[in-house]
């Protein structure tokens, strides 16, 4: 198997995350760069909704997979970052659309920041997927 999710029983199970990933043999492996609340027109969505903002962004990483012949079931590796004072809770309700029916949920970094390069910015999501061949 290519990829293989763990979750050893000598650490906390979550049905959102899982705790380490290995890849192995012949595919390959996509980085996404950091995605924000950008539509193809260069517009802000969302602005001061952070649920609105989780929503663009992982479309806009949908796209990105769909573009590299990969989905949300190939992602291993997220970074979120989130700015200081947001509901955490409504960014991830709208996140479960993409992720929730993925058995094998990815690892996934979450950190609060000050800011981001635009104060427009809610939250920057970076993802890692790989594709066996």
């Amino acid at each position: 198997m290519p990829v293989q999710f763990l979750n050893p029983d000598t650490m906390m199970k979550s049905p959102a995350f899982s705790q380490v990933v290995t890849t192995s043999g012949n595919g390959k492996t996509i980085y996404i760069g950091g995605q924000n609340s950008v539509n193809e027109k260069g517009e802000i969505i969302g602005k001061g909704d952070i649920a609105a903002q989780t929503e663009q962004v992982m479309l806009n990483i949908e796209k990105a997979l769909a573009a590299a012949g990969a989905t949300f079931k190939d992602v291993i590796k997220m970074n979120i970052y989130i700015t200081q004072g947001q509901d955490v809770r409504k960014g991830f309700e709208a996140s479960q659309k993409y992720l929730g029916s993925n058995e094998n949920p990815p690892i996934i970094t979450a950190l609060f920041v000050a800011g981001m390069g635009n104060p427009d910015f809610l939250l920057e999501v970076e993802a890692i997927a790989f594709v066996g061949e």
